[in-house]
C-alpha cells in the first residue's frame, strides 16, 4: 500500500521544530546598550571600571550574585558601589539601591559623571554654535521634545570612564526607574525581599531575545545599626532568596557585606553563596617596607582582591594573571586597577592594567 504525502503536508511536517529545540535570539546582546556575549552562551553586564571588566573576562555575568568585603578602616566599597550605579543609568537600566542610611536616595547625588575627554569637549563647543542656531527649526517642524542629531547619532559605550570628582547628570536619574529603600526602615528582611521581587517582576522576561536588564545595589548589608543583624540564619536566606530571583530574572545583584564585623561561620557561608567575590582593602599612609616593595605606591588607594569569579554553563576553572590589583586614580578623576610590580633599582613606576604584565621582570631566566 502506497502512502502519498502532499507537497504543503511535507513542507509542514520540515518546519516543525522539536520541543526541545533553543530559541535563538532574535536580537543579540551586543546590540542592547550596557549588554554583550561572553563565551557558552553567557551575557556580560558592565561594573562600571574598564580594568575590572577586563580581569573578570568581560564584565559580571547577567543573572549573578556579586559581593564585595568591605573594609572597616576605609570605604574604598563606595567606589565600586558608585561606579556600577552609574553605568546602569548612562545605560537606562533600572536600578534598585539599598542601604542603611535614612535617606538613601541623597545618596543618588554622589554618584560619578562621565569622564569627558578634550576631544569630546572641543566637538561639543563646535556643535553647540550649530544646535543653537537650528534648534528654532527643530521646534518649529520637530516639535520641542525631538532630540537633536547629535544625540541620536551618540555612540553608548559599552563601559565608560568615570570622573569621580563630577556628580552625575540629574536627567539621567530623572529619567530612569530608580527606587531606594532603607535598610533602617525595615525591622525584618521580608519587607526587603518583597521590594527586591517587586522589583525584578517589573523587568521584561527572557523570552528569546534580551531588551533590558536591571541592577540591584545593596549597600553595607549585615550592617551593625539593622534591626535584623543578630539574625544570622534569616540574613542567609536573603542572600539565598537574591540570588536564586536574580538567577530567573534579567538583573545582576551587588551586595556590600562588612564580612569582619560577622561570625566566622556566617562570613565563610556569605562567601560561598556568591558567584563573584572581591574584596577591598587600605592601605596604611606610612608603611615603609611596602612603599619600597611595590612601584607606586604613593599613588594607591587601596588593595583589590578577586577571590572567586562566576562560572555559568561551564566547568572550566577561571585562571586570572593575578588575583591582587592596586586601585588607583587616574589623573585624580578616573579609577583604575593595576598590577602589582615589584620595585626596580631605578624606582620606576608600573603601567595600567591593560599594558602591564604581572611581573616586571623582562629578562631571559637561568635554570
Amino acid at each position: 500500500m502506497l502512502c502519498i504525502i502532499s507537497g504543503d503536508m511535507a513542507s509542514s511536517k520540515v518546519r516543525t521544530s522539536s520541543s526541545f529545540s533553543r530559541k535563538v535570539p532574535t536580537e543579540p546582546a551586543s546590540s542592547v546598550p550596557g549588554l554583550k556575549y561572553g563565551p557558552n552562551a553567557t551575557i556580560f553586564l558592565s561594573s562600571g571600571i574598564p580594568d575590572l571588566d577586563k580581569i573578570l573576562g568581560g564584565g559580571f555575568h547577567l543573572g549573578s550574585l556579586v559581593m564585595i568585603m568591605e573594609d572597616t578602616e576605609a570605604p574604598h566599597h563606595m567606589l565600586l558601589l558608585r561606579t556600577f550605579m552609574s553605568q546602569g543609568l548612562i545605560h537606562n537600566q533600572p536600578v534598585f539601591y539599598a542601604s542603611p542610611s535614612k535617606s538613601p536616595r541623597a545618596f543618588l547625588g554622589t554618584l560619578p559623571a562621565t569622564l569627558v575627554s578634550k576631544d569630546d569637549k572641543s566637538h561639543k563647543s563646535d556643535t553647540e554654535q550649530k544646535d543653537l542656531r537650528i534648534a528654532w527649526q527643530y521646534k518649529k517642524y520637530l516639535g520641542e521634545n525631538k532630540p537633536l542629531a547629535d544625540e541620536r547619532d551618540r555612540k553608548v559605550e559599552y563601559c565608560n570612564d568615570f570622573d569621580l570628582r563630577k556628580p552625575i547628570e540629574k536627567h539621567l536619574i530623572a529619567g530612569n526607574r530608580v527606587e531606594c529603600v532603607s535598610l533602617l526602615d525595615c525591622s525584618s528582611l521580608a519587607g526587603i525581599r518583597d521590594s527586591c521581587s517587586k522589583f525584578l517582576s517589573q523587568l521584561p522576561r527572557y523570552d528569546g531575545n534580551i531588551t533590558s536588564a536591571g541592577r540591584i545595589a545593596i549597600q553595607s548589608f549585615c550592617a551593625p545599626q539593622c534591626e535584623y543583624n543578630d539574625k544570622e540564619w534569616d540574613m542567609l536566606s536573603f542572600i539565598r532568596s537574591i540570588k536564586s530571583m536574580a538567577r530567573s530574572s534579567n538583573a545582576v545583584a551587588f551586595i556590600t557585606f562588612p564580612a569582619s564585623l560577622l561570625s566566622p561561620s556566617v562570613s565563610k557561608r556569605l562567601q560561598h553563596m556568591a558567584d563573584t567575590l572581591l574584596s577591598v582593602k587600605a592601605i596604611p599612609d606610612e608603611d615603609k617596607e611596602l612603599a619600597t616593595l611595590l612601584t607606586g605606591y604613593q599613588d594607591m588607594l587601596g588593595l583589590l582582591s578577586i577571590h572567586k569569579v562566576a562560572r555559568f554553563n561551564t566547568q572550566v576553572p577561571v585562571i586570572l594573571d593575578a588575583t591582587t590589583y592596586s586601585m588607583k586614580l587616574q589623573k585624580r578623576r578616573s579609577l583604575v586597577l593595576e598590577c602589582l610590580n615589584q620595585a626596580p633599582v631605578d624606582g620606576s613606576s608600573g603601567s595600567s592594567y591593560g599594558t602591564s604584565g604581572a611581573c616586571s621582570g623582562t629578562g631571559a631566566l637561568d635554570f
